[in-house]
């Protein structure tokens, strides 16, 4: 197979990372091939929730239009202890310019985002091809194939493949981080609560159960597996898992509120760790990482793929005068890019720190900590400290 032209940039994984990423790029006219090695999408989507540093974003992006009138706008949250709103977050009260979560699954929202790429760039992604190795040279990052597909080689090469990535193995940066003994179970199913566009959290000593509407008159349940349980619930048998969760639903909430277990759509049991790599660049500015490639925080706060979404507009910003940086004979590492780990690395430090806090509060607690746990939410109650609460939750300032 001939060697092909010499690309500006490459990027392994076409989740919605790699693709916002690439499509902001091609808005920039930057010449950049996708290498994805699915070839068909994920059946199903964890992530749902998009906040407004986001929104923002896919705005810049040309996608938002779609993206708010295919979910579902989220303008607040509310707390509830034995079926009695006990705090709430009104998510207008932030003061972001567009100030509201949308809930979309993740499966959609690449859809759209492959479609705006194939609009600018319709050669850009290229799906089942697997990258096996990552050879760096004089000036330029060679990208062996795997399946007899050859080589690609780019001056930068960005990783947007996950935490097992074959960038981010490249790197060689040893990630700190740990595995929690949590675990957590989740389902989506009809909606029968009323709750119409409410996310709901319901406070329970045996464990919070979470409550977000999904389009098509869906909502997804996510609550605490009980330990003994284990991970070996989600084999496939979708109507048992179902049914686990609407039992723990309905032990943990008052009654009439847990899911029709007939109506599941999807159920998945699902671990939780932190992970960050203190680099997320080369020190001669050719291989990034980006997303859950340099950083894994916990699903709970739904603050992962918007973190990615974050990392690959500033990246984007910066690639023009990276690339020409690369190009010089005497240069050095870039400082605009230096500036960019640093940025990008706090705001996963403190997407985990309040990850964390999320899972605390959310945990199985003795009848003292239950009680510890409802004094705090009564303060969180008061108006100050709900709007702090609702910037927090809702990303905004990231």
């Amino acid at each position: 197979m001939p060697d092909e032209p010499l690309h500006d940039v490459a990027i392994v994984g076409a989740g919605p990372v790699g693709v916002f990423l690439a499509t902001a790029l091609a808005q920039r006219g930057i010449g950049v091939v996708v290498l994805e090695k699915r070839s068909q999408a994920h059946r199903h989507s964890r992530a749902i929730g998009i906040h407004p540093p986001s929104l923002a974003a896919l705005e810049r992006l040309g996608v938002l239009e779609e993206i708010v009138q295919s979910g579902v706008r989220i303008d607040r949250g509310v707390l509830r202890i034995r079926g009695r709103e006990r705090a709430r977050l009104d998510f207008t009260s932030t003061g972001a310019r567009l100030p509201f979560v949308v809930s979309l699954p993740q499966l959609d929202t690449e859809r759209i985002l492959r479609a705006r790429l194939a609009a600018l760039d319709p050669d850009a992604l290229r799906t089942g091809i697997e990258v096996r190795r990552v050879e760096r040279e004089a000036s330029s990052v060679r990208l062996e194939l795997g399946g007899g597909a050859g080589c690609v080689r780019a001056r930068l090469v960005v990783g947007a493949d996950g935490a097992s990535g074959v960038v981010a193995r490249a790197l060689g940066y040893p990630a700190a981080g740990r595995s929690y003994p949590h675990r957590f179970v989740m389902g989506d199913f009809a909606d029968t609560t009323g709750d119409g566009a409410l996310a709901v959290l319901h406070l329970h000593p045996r464990g919070i159960v979470e409550s977000f509407p999904l389009p098509g008159e869906r909502r997804r349940w996510v609550t605490h597996l009980p330990l003994d349980l284990g991970l070996d619930l989600d084999l496939g048998d979708r109507s048992t898992d179902a049914e686990l969760l609407a039992r723990l639903i309905a032990g943990r909430t008052v009654p009439g509120t847990s899911p029709d277990p007939a109506t599941s759509m999807m159920t998945s049991v699902f671990g939780v760790r932190r992970r960050i790599l203190p680099r997320m660049a080369s020190d001669d500015g050719r291989l990034v990482v980006i997303g859950d490639a340099a950083h894994e925080v916990s699903p709970i706060g739904g603050q992962g793929m918007n973190l990615g979404w974050l990392d690959a507009e500033a990246l984007a910003e910066r690639v023009p005068s990276l690339l020409g940086a690369l190009e010089s004979p005497h240069r050095g590492r870039s400082p605009r890019l230096g500036d960019f780990e640093r940025a990008r690395l706090r705001s996963a430090r403190a997407a985990a720190r309040l990850s964390e806090f999320n899972m605390a509060m959310g945990r199985p607690a003795s009848g003292a900590g239950f009680a510890l746990r409802r004094a705090l939410i009564a303060t969180a109650a008061l108006p100050p400290l709900s709007r702090a609460l609702a910037r927090a939750f809702t990303m905004s300032g990231r």
